[in-house]
């Protein structure tokens, strides 16, 4: 039996294993490959997924402006050279002995491991959510799959409640659930319906951004678009016949449902389940490790980084950008038993697209103090941040990160 490439099961045993090839693992592996250049033993990736996605997009996809094709890449196009792809899924980690056991019972041994398995997205914990997904109003920008119908929603709208929500859970990129409503907003006033609807923001957090000077642009934003806030509100259920949203108050319990037109959905999301249940795994279950060297805070020859971890910053790819050069330049000095050079700050970054054409880059480190790239305020609304957003960072992400160059 072979796997992806023609990899024998027979070869167990790594010098690193890195399990997931998301943003986080292709970054690391890439970075590894090209500074080792084969002098620290074998790279793995564990992964079985057939293609990678670039996400930031999807917001622009689901707002009719960009095609969820140019996200899609195959994974076997961005393996590094020199890595070996095992294209299974892990089921178990264990490391008193440094050991991965996959979905296909193939058993691999490691020296030292890097997990960047990302987060699971969890469609079922809200309850009538999964069998309504895609139709009857009711979208979301967080699937390849369903991408398209967000737009869809927002295209043939004529009136009625748009509401669009946000979990009291981790999220992948915790700008993205007001993104979306920010362009569908300004399509209804392109459409002249916009006296015809109520654009309703229903999120579980106390504030429209955690990072006070982005969040006073994001206030003048609401005001300016008139969209009504129901802040400390978690979607519990969604009633597909009746065309209504049930939400429960966080602090006091108590439920309240607004019915809609449509309704974008951000689901709940946590760590993959099979982290959760590992060694490796802190009590609420993400990967336990040190916020500043990415390294596990009881098993030394483990790090991590990207969604997966408990890193207490915004779940980004712009914050993975950073943390892969961390990772990679604190494992090679683990191998070499040096010290560990490398430090994360927390630094990350929310691109909130605030209109067509109209951007806020928000960049700020584990204090929430910003932490910004360019000379003028980033905290105004600019053409210039949306054109980066939409046409640069992809390039960079796909030339740069995801070949170990930035």
């Amino acid at each position: 039996m072979t796997l992806q490439g023609g990899i024998s099961v027979s070869q167990t045993h790594y010098t690193v294993a890195i399990v997931g090839g998301g943003s986080g693992g292709i970054a690391v592996a890439a970075r590894l490959a090209r500074a080792a250049k084969g002098l620290y033993g074998k790279i793995a990736i564990l992964d079985p997924a057939e293609k990678h996605y670039y996400q930031p997009l999807w917001t622009l996809v689901g707002g009719g402006v960009a095609r969820k094709e140019a996200t899609e890449r195959k994974m076997s196009a961005l393996i590094p050279e020199g890595v070996d792809w095992l294209q299974d899924s892990v089921t178990d980690i264990l490391p008193e002995e440094n050991l991965l056991v996959t979905a296909k019972g193939m058993s691999v041994r490691y020296d030292y491991l890097v997990v960047a398995a990302g987060i699971h997205v969890a469609w079922e914990k809200i309850k009538g959510l999964r069998e309504t997904l895609g139709k009857n109003g009711v979208c979301s920008n967080y699937s390849y799959d369903l991408v398209d119908s967000t737009w869809e929603n927002i295209r043939d709208f004529s009136g009625g409640n748009a509401i669009f929500t946000q979990p009291n859970t981790p999220v992948k990129c915790g700008g993205a659930p007001q993104k979306i409503m920010y362009l569908a907003e300004e399509f209804f006033c392109k459409k002249a319906i916009r006296q015809h609807c109520q654009v309703i923001f229903a999120s579980a957090s106390p504030t429209i951004f955690a990072v006070k000077k982005y969040a006073a642009t994001l206030d003048q934003v609401i005001l300016r678009k008139q969209i009504i806030t129901k802040f400390k509100r978690n979607l519990i259920e969604i009633k597909p016949d009746a065309k209504e949203a049930v939400f429960e108050h966080v602090e006091t319990g108590e439920l309240e449902v607004l019915p809609y037109s449509m309704i974008h959905v951000v689901p709940p999301m946590h760590a993959p389940p099979f982290i959760q249940k590992s060694p490796i795994a802190d009590q609420a279950g993400w990967v336990d490790v040190d916020k500043y060297t990415l390294q596990h805070k009881r098993f030394a020859d483990v790090f991590a980084l990207g969604d997966c971890s408990n890193l207490p910053t915004s779940k980004t790819g712009a914050a993975i950008r950073k943390q892969a050069p961390v990772v990679a330049g604190n494992l090679l000095a683990r191998m070499e038993g040096k010290p560990l050079p490398e430090k994360y700050d927390g630094y990350t970054s929310c691109p909130l697209v605030t209109g067509y054409g109209n951007l806020v880059l928000a960049e700020f480190d584990y204090d929430l103090n910003p932490r910004e790239t360019f000379w003028f305020d980033q905290s105004k609304e600019r053409y210039s941040m949306y054109l980066l957003k939409k046409h640069v960072l992809p390039v960079m992400y796909w030339q740069g990160m995801m070949k170990g160059r930035m």
